[in-house]
């Protein structure tokens, strides 16, 4: 009862808009993991680390007096070199991906604290020109807070065309086949290794390009920001594909379809976190009602295939 009188529940409604953006901010993040867990079925760590490069070189170049477009390109590119790393590390030098991956972000620590000089660095929409602060989503202003959502929605639909655009080309057509089946892949004369390290590149430029929205959006880059990074992004593919896996079957159009499912994915896993702290949850339990839903989201697949369908009886053949 105590519960249930603390809780307001236009206090929920007022989140929700800053939820829907910042699902939007991680959904560009998912959209990266989706392409090394799903496309490559590569174990990616990197993006804990490459997800606050991209904030900390976007925020230090604002500061600099740099154009935000140019800084988020930075981003993008320090993002995709830190893939670079991580896929030279395993293709060339033969270290397990997951191994690979985790060495690249540890590295990332001590080379965010060095792009920073500190563990922390303030950028405002007040004394910065920025694409992304919280400030426009609480705005008063209705046309300010329309031209951001409508940027970022256009922004993340034109990110998926892309992706459907290059994924249907001939490189495309290799990175899948080397997720798919590597041997045969190289059987059929694929370079693996080469489509390994650029598959890491694109997706981790994905991580820097969302962390440079996001350290935009929460007003600062921190050296800790990416910290749990994966988790979010594997929650909101894993929710995506459990809610809407059938709507983008055997669809014209599915692979963007399933991009953007992955995306909607993220918003919804940012309204369940909304809840949560409406419900007035420990705030210190957070991380671990994280790993609940997306164990629970894991999980689903499984117990549908197992329970799900009625075990059929084979007829029995009568004796001759």
């Amino acid at each position: 009862m105590l519960l249930a009188a603390n809780i307001d529940l236009l206090s929920l409604v007022r989140a929700l808009p800053g939820n829907v953006a910042q699902g939007l901010i991680w959904g560009i993040l998912a959209i990266g993991v989706y392409m090394t867990f799903r496309l490559l079925d590569f174990a990616d760590l990197t993006v804990d680390g490459s997800f606050a490069t991209g904030g900390a070189v976007a925020v230090m170049l604002i500061r600099a007096g740099v154009n935000p477009w140019i800084a988020i390109g930075a981003a993008f590119l320090i993002g995709a070199l830190s893939g670079m790393v991580t896929g030279l590390l395993h293709t060339l030098l033969g270290i397990p991906g997951i191994l690979a991956s985790i060495l690249t972000q540890v590295s990332l620590y001590s080379i965010n604290l060095n792009i920073m000089g500190k563990s922390n660095q303030p950028v405002t929409a007040a004394e910065h020109p920025l694409l992304a602060s919280i400030g426009y989503v609480n705005s008063k202003d209705p046309a300010l807070k329309t031209l951001f959502f409508s940027g970022l929605i256009i922004g993340v639909l034109v990110l998926i065309m892309l992706c459907y655009w290059f994924f249907g080309t001939e490189i495309g057509h290799a990175i899948r086949a080397t997720g798919c089946n590597e041997r045969m892949a190289k059987a059929q004369g694929i370079n693996t290794d080469y489509m390994k390290v650029l598959t890491l590149m694109i997706s981790n430029g994905f991580f820097g390009l969302s962390g440079a929205l996001y350290a935009q959006y929460q007003g600062a880059a921190d050296v800790n920001m990416g910290r749990g990074a994966i988790v979010i992004g594997l929650a909101a593919v894993i929710i995506g594909e459990v809610i809407f896996g059938k709507f983008c079957e055997k669809r014209k159009m599915a692979f963007a379809f399933t991009l953007l499912a992955v995306v909607i994915g993220a918003i919804i896993y940012y309204i369940v976190y909304a809840i949560v702290i409406w419900l007035k949850l420990p705030s210190e339990d957070m991380k671990l009602f994280s790993a609940v839903i997306v164990a629970i989201f894991l999980a689903i697949p499984y117990l549908q295939r197992k329970y799900g369908k009625k075990s059929v009886k084979k007829p029995v053949q009568e004796e001759a």
